[in-house]
């Protein structure tokens, strides 16, 4: 690839999935940086919403964390956690979530919780947080994760959020009345699932990226649809934006 990183593809294909309308439920790092993308480009009437409780914010920066105080500062309004989720969130009101996880499994399952034995982890991992209640109580569900074999395995050690479960119908018949995971966007490539067995295949490549990638970088056998398109290389106006947001948040949160 020349004149864009892996990482700004990714988050420019994140920010493109996004429309107008969406009441979004936003992650920090790689899918607030879509988000806030999305807002100062194609779709400035977006609605943000962080899991601290802060509903329309339009930070001029990235923040830290979900408490950074750039997202009260700036929202229309700040409510209660436990009103977020409860009235926001499981009462079928964002449209779209957004995800990443330790591990995912090739139906969407993420797991945020252990590597290894439950019981005697290899790596315990920061828990589930808000995303179990996320990846059922959204409209649908967007992931962004850079693709690696440690990564994307044939079986997460932990199940830490739901995705389409065992495949087919396994989701609903769990109860499950909301879309799940509908985009899988990496650092190589879009992913979406098969509208039968709901495995995520390939179905549009990035830039420069070849097949020989993605199987190098899955650690099961990836599937890819009858045409495979190519991702449209970021715009100038897409970078431009996208930098300008790094820079103003790395200037502010090194004191310049």
């Amino acid at each position: 690839m020349s004149g864009f990183t892996p990482s700004e593809m990714m988050t420019i294909a994140a920010a493109r999935a996004l429309k107008n309308d969406d009441v979004c439920f936003v992650g920090i790092d790689a899918p607030s940086a879509a988000c806030n993308v999305a807002r100062l480009t194609h779709a400035p009437d977006i609605t943000l919403i962080y899991e601290s409780g802060t509903i329309g914010t339009a930070p001029s920066v990235l923040p830290l964390s979900i408490g950074d105080g750039e997202l009260c500062d700036t929202a229309l309004t700040t409510v209660s956690v436990p009103e977020m989720f409860r009235y926001w969130l499981q009462g079928g009101r964002i449209t779209v979530g957004f995800l990443g996880g330790a591990q995912i499994d090739r139906f969407g399952n993420l797991n945020t919780t252990v590597v290894g034995d439950y019981t005697r982890p290899k790596v315990r991992l920061p828990g589930g947080g808000g995303a179990p209640e996320i990846a059922i109580s959204c409209g649908q569900i967007f992931i962004t994760m850079k693709q690696s074999r440690r990564g994307f395995v044939e079986k997460l050690d932990f199940i830490t959020s739901l995705g389409h479960g065992t495949g087919g119908g396994d989701r609903q018949a769990k109860g499950v009345a909301t879309k799940g995971p509908t985009l899988l966007l990496t650092d190589l490539a879009i992913w979406e699932p098969d509208p039968g067995t709901r495995e995520f295949t390939v179905t549009s490549l990035h830039p420069g990226v070849r097949r020989e990638h993605i199987v190098e970088t899955v650690g099961w056998e990836p599937r890819f649809a009858e045409t495979v398109g190519e991702t449209p290389a970021p715009t100038a106006e897409e970078l431009e934006v996208l930098r300008d947001l790094h820079a103003r948040t790395k200037a502010a949160h090194s004191g310049a």
